[in-house]
């Protein structure tokens, strides 16, 4: 992965073309396919935004045992944004996401591998 790529990005798109071109500028951008990953409010629809984007999703690696044990008795909410937690987006911007996950829209995350979320100037960052 490029270093220069020292914060965690997220994005919200609509639909797959989108996701797709947005992906591709990440990848330009320097981040390698393992690194970015897709997230929205059903378990189906997210796998098959990852199988037709070829990328990942969040899973054990990123969240943690513990955290993919509790997820199982969190409700969707929590546990989509528990998810976001364990890539690096704060409490706050996480709930912000999940609003928006509960509009249909995609959440593309491109994490450094870092913990910590603070996105650079770049267009359709939620800040």
């Amino acid at each position: 992965m490029n270093t220069t790529n020292e914060y965690t990005r997220v994005f919200t798109v609509m639909d797959i073309p989108e996701a797709s071109h947005k992906i591709s500028e990440l990848q330009q951008d320097g981040f390698d396919k393992e690194n970015i990953f897709v997230l929205t409010h059903d378990a189906i629809r997210t796998q098959k935004v990852s199988e037709e984007t070829d990328v990942q999703v969040i899973g054990i690696a990123e969240e943690g045992v513990l955290t993919t044990v509790a997820n199982f008795f969190r409700s969707t909410g929590d546990e989509l944004r528990a998810k976001l937690l364990s890539m690096g987006v704060s409490q706050e911007k996480s709930e912000q996401l999940e609003g928006e996950m509960d509009q249909g829209k995609i959440i593309i995350i491109a994490w450094t591998g870092k913990d910590s979320y603070n996105p650079p100037n770049a267009t359709n960052i939620l800040i």
